[in-house]
């Protein structure tokens, strides 16, 4: 008997002991999380929603839209950007044979074959991107060596990884940008692209209600289900087109006569689209922002 309740006790404290570890602690942290300041200013992020912007995210999270979308960049790292930012006295061919010059220089020459091909078929438009480095000294190096052969670069602290690759960020997600999402909507599964920045990437709202509407006349090759049921196609008034009727190709557009309006909810849910911009460095996510 003794040993029964000895291992029930065992069982219960260590149940216990996880379920505080890795639910209650996360949720008091959470719960107790303010705004943060963003990186060399005196701005606070992130910035509560607009009021449609809120009632959007419950439309997003009442249409299962984290079912295929994700909320969270990832990032595996960072590194330096060397960018050519002016060419002074020289012409851009002038630059391309100063760059395959630094063959020559043992510090550089992993590097040159890097230079020699982002400098390919380059018409002289600035800013240009050299090559990006994890190595400092290298980076330091290369700004040396540019400034003494009279050109001006610059060189930024950017983020590295697949999500950052493809756009979707300027860097990774962290906790305070959902400080006032309730639900959070980070989502497992990307049948679409992440959205933890579609704010910045698409921040036209006549063209997020186009894509709710039609997904294929934005992204010809798009998988999304159509949100017809967020519109409502209605008789013209006087043969005259609404301010919110939907601007959409012929072959997606209403018939002669009929016009596609957005209800409330598509305008709201086009709302909290426009406001995911995680586009801020902070202490936990640096990155240098382009000027």
């Amino acid at each position: 008997m003794k040993t029964g309740v000895c291992v029930f006790l065992a069982a219960f404290v260590s149940l216990g002991a996880s379920w505080c570890g890795f639910v209650l602690a996360p949720v008091l942290q959470l719960g107790g999380a303010k705004q943060t300041v963003i990186l060399q200013t005196t701005d606070n992020w992130p910035l509560q929603r607009t009021g449609d912007a809120t009632l959007g995210l419950q439309v997003y999270r009442a249409n299962g839209c984290a079912a295929c979308h994700t909320e969270q960049v990832r990032q595996t790292g960072m590194a330096n950007e060397v960018t050519l930012t002016g060419l002074g006295i020289r012409k851009p061919e002038d630059f391309s044979a100063f760059a395959k010059s630094l063959f020559v220089l043992p510090e550089l020459a992993s590097y040159t074959n890097a230079i020699a091909a982002s400098l390919n078929g380059w018409n002289g438009a600035l800013p240009k991107t050299l090559f990006i480095t994890g190595d400092n000294d290298l980076a330091s190096a290369m700004a040396d060596r540019l400034k003494a052969a009279g050109v001006k670069s610059e060189t930024r602290l950017v983020a590295t990884g697949a999500d950052i690759a493809r756009g979707w960020g300027l860097r990774q997600s962290v906790a305070a940008d959902y400080l006032y999402d309730q639900p959070v909507q980070l989502g497992s599964l990307r049948a679409g692209p992440d959205l933890a920045n579609i704010g910045v990437r698409v921040p036209d709202a006549n063209l997020q209600m186009n894509h709710l509407y039609a997904p294929k006349s934005v992204a010809p090759n798009s998988t999304m289900p159509s949100f017809k049921f967020l519109f409502e196609v209605r008789q013209k008034i006087n043969g005259a087109a609404s301010p919110d009727a939907l601007n959409l190709p012929k072959e997606f557009a209403a018939a002669d006569g009929f016009e596609i309006v957005p209800k409330p909810e598509a305008k709201q849910l086009a709302a909290y689209l426009l406001s995911l911009k995680a586009n801020v460095p902070l202490y936990e996510a640096p990155f240098t922002p382009a000027k």
